[in-house]
């Protein structure tokens, strides 16, 4: 996510960063570089020209704190003006205080409306606020069939009415549907067009007048850079819309329309999507995300993610096992692997940490299909093998490899890596922790 606006705007700042001090033309030449970084990343115009205005206003003159650089405190207004930029505090979903709360999930066509629809049912399912979907798309075909599919992954209940073309009758007839389920929360997925046009409009409108709905999310592609402002502003100025979800983020997005959505229309972007799995739904943190587009980490919402994928009574079990004789055996990895593979692709959760950027990932080769392969040379192994990696001779690493579909070769790195894991484990439950390792505190090596 930001791959390219990260790198580039962390290279400008970097040429800053190390000046003892910061002179006005100084500031002047790395902020031209950082506008040409915003609008090449699809930023507006008329934001980008406010927000390094704001910057330099800050910037020129920065008197020196102790131990703290000028040009490190300019990171850190640039910092305080990209939260400011994406929306300055994350704004949760308004929920009615007499149940059932409406939400109107509008759009255009191929934005990933009725996705993002059975993603949000999934996380509100998740946060017992049972939800109901509806679909109210009568022009796409099997539109409504797509969202009732969902509805049973998600297991939650829906409503659609094959035939009916009155969208304010269809809608009332699924509140009344959900009223009798005892939902909570019902999710309307109405009907996309390839572009902006009045009757769209009108038939919202007409919606939004029969149903007042407490939330109007406005779903577009991240992708679209700057088509994704007009589109909100579009849909905000007939609608009043009082959220964003961005999708399609975890693409080759430049970032533009997630800089720009906010600041052009004040509604808070809500969600972004992080991926085609129904639970990659991310609520959207401007700090956070600022500080990721920063190189700065985003440790929150890693150690949330970890939160709702670790299994606690497991991972307790793992690490007493540690500290045992026999320590990990092949088993417990696959286990650890698949815990972690629930987080998500691992390239999002290492862009997580402080200090890895775009080009590290680059470098570092990062594959989930590779932990696949993995699990499948360990799926291979009779419960033996994997308690006992030692049984695993030449013949029997031939059956495995034929038997996951992958090389010998492959097959001796996992267990000679393996091995070396169990070492550094040992090594870490003796020592009590992973700083009193050999190497120090600085992390892993190479």
């Amino acid at each position: 996510m930001f791959d390219e606006l990260s790198g580039k705007l962390n290279a400008a700042l970097q040429k800053l960063t190390g000046r003892g001090v910061l002179t006005e033309e100084a500031v002047k030449e790395g902020l031209r570089e950082i506008r040409r970084v915003l609008l090449e990343a699809d930023v507006s115009f008329d934001l980008t020209r406010e927000f390094l205005e704001r910057v330099q206003t800050k910037a020129v003159g920065l008197a020196t704190i102790k131990d703290v650089r000028p040009g490190h405190q300019l990171v850190k207004i640039v910092y305080d003006e990209l939260v400011t930029l994406l929306g300055e505090k994350q704004a949760p979903l308004a929920f009615a205080s007499v149940p059932p709360t409406v939400i109107l999930m509008v759009g255009l066509q191929g934005s990933g409306k009725t996705t993002t629809a059975g993603k949000l049912a999934k996380r509100l399912k998740a946060e017992q606020k049972a939800p109901f979907l509806v679909a109210a798309d009568v022009y796409r075909p099997a539109a409504a069939e797509q969202l009732q599919t969902l509805g049973r992954q998600v297991d939650v209940g829906s409503y659609a009415e094959p035939g009916q073309t009155d969208v304010v009758k269809l809608v009332k007839n699924g509140l009344a549907a959900a009223t009798r389920e005892r939902a909570r929360t019902v999710i309307v997925d109405t009907a996309g067009r390839l572009q902006i046009d009045d009757e769209m409009m009108g038939e919202l409108v007409k919606l939004k007048a029969a149903v007042s709905p407490h939330e109007i999310l406005l779903v577009a592609d991240g992708m679209t850079g700057q088509d994704a402002v007009r589109i909100a502003k579009g849909f905000h100025d007939a609608l009043g819309i009082t959220g964003v979800v961005l999708t399609k983020m975890d693409g080759d997005a430049r970032g533009g329309a997630a800089l720009s959505v906010y600041g052009v229309t004040k509604a808070p972007i809500k969600f972004i999507g992080v991926g085609e799995r129904l639970d990659a739904l991310e609520t959207f943190h401007p700090d956070r995300l600022a500080g990721r587009i920063l190189q700065q980490g985003d440790i929150l919402s890693l150690v949330e993610k970890a939160q709702v994928a670790v299994d606690e009574k497991e991972a307790e079990r793992i690490a007493k096992k540690v500290k045992t004789k026999k320590g990990l055996d092949l088993q417990d990895f696959l286990g650890a692997m698949r815990q972690m593979q629930k987080m998500g692709p691992l390239k999002n959760v290492l862009g997580m940490l402080p200090g890895v950027n775009p080009a590290m990932l680059q470098a570092a080769n990062v594959d989930d299909k590779k932990l696949k392969h993995v699990e499948a040379i360990v799926l291979s192994m009779t419960p033996k093998e994997r308690s006992d990696p030692d049984l695993i001779d030449g013949k029997r690493r031939l059956r495995i490899a034929k038997g996951s579909g992958r090389t010998v070769q492959e097959v001796n790195q996992l267990l000679t890596q393996f091995k070396q894991m169990q070492k550094f484990m040992k090594i870490a439950g003796k020592t009590g922790g992973m700083g009193n390792l050999p190497f120090g505190r600085g992390g892993f090596p190479g």
